[in-house]
């Protein structure tokens, strides 16, 4: 087991690192910079990867409803860990959420790291744009890496998958977005790590993904299953729909795929599972 390595939040990203980094988690509720300190003596790690996150239970509006929680997870818990890990000399990798920006299709330019047209009509987007300004700020002279994933889609069977939530439904929108194949992710993180990376990366995979694109590769296997597509207009709901650049990723030495080339793979493990 990797001991340097101590991963916070057991939730779906937090237990799949935990897993394929063969290191310590901890689900512990951190409310004040104290908790945060008390984790950091018990264990006393070099790299921390921040996994604590409210996304709410069913979706991102759900968060409306526990803002206080949102708040604290989302918002103060990275500052108070960035805090320690500068006092401690310790990395810090946190996941951050590619969902905080707008976007215009027009001008079809992917968004770099570089942007602050952030998106602020959603309350959970705002609350990850506090924490991610505190942090990439503090990045410019400590041990910081953020790291955007966006819309994650996973090769099993799980709640937050982008697959398993589409199965749901038989109308979905047709808008390219950006989506992290957890897999791809995993690795990105391992290199990210490796080279000791620092700041914001965009860690999604390249290009965009229409859902019905990948409901027909699902519908390749299963032919019983039926969709609609939708504009975004009928979906009555506020959201952040856009696309996310990848070079800052691939020009780290990291390969980046395409998405549209793993939807495949991605269906038919996620089948045998």
């Amino acid at each position: 087991m990797n001991k340097n390595i101590l991963i916070l939040g057991k939730g779906f990203i937090g237990e799949r690192l935990r897993r394929e980094l063969d290191c310590r988690i901890d689900g512990a509720m951190i409310n004040c910079f104290s908790d945060a300190e008390k984790l950091v003596k018990k264990y006393n790690p070099k790299i921390i990867i921040n996994c604590i996150g409210i996304t709410g239970r069913h979706n991102v509006d759900d968060c409306e409803l526990e803002k206080d929680a949102t708040l604290l997870a989302n918002s103060f818990v990275p500052v108070f860990l960035a805090e320690i890990c500068l006092r401690s000399n310790i990395k810090l990798v946190h996941i951050s959420s590619g969902c905080i920006f707008n976007y215009d299709y027009k001008k079809k330019m992917p968004i770099d790291e570089k942007s602050q047209d952030y998106f602020f009509k959603l309350f959970y987007s705002r609350s990850k744009i506090y924490a991610e300004r505190a942090l990439e700020a503090l990045a410019k002279d400590y041990n910081i890496l953020i790291a955007r994933i966006r819309i994650p889609l996973l090769n099993t069977k799980h709640p937050k998958n982008v697959l398993d939530k589409l199965l749901k439904y038989n109308k979905v929108i047709d808008i390219p977005n950006s989506v992290t194949y957890i897999p791809d992710f995993v690795k990105a993180i391992k290199h990210l790590i490796k080279i000791d990376a620092r700041g914001v990366y965009n860690v999604v995979n390249k290009g965009g993904l229409r859902y019905p694109d990948l409901m027909k590769v699902y519908q390749k296997y299963v032919p019983t299953f039926k969709l609609q597509t939708i504009t975004l207009n009928k979906l009555g709901l506020v959201r952040t729909n856009l696309l996310l650049s990848t070079s800052k990723l691939e020009k780290s030495g990291f390969k980046v795929r395409n998405i549209n080339s793993v939807l495949d793979e991605c269906v038919k493990e996620y089948l045998k599972s």
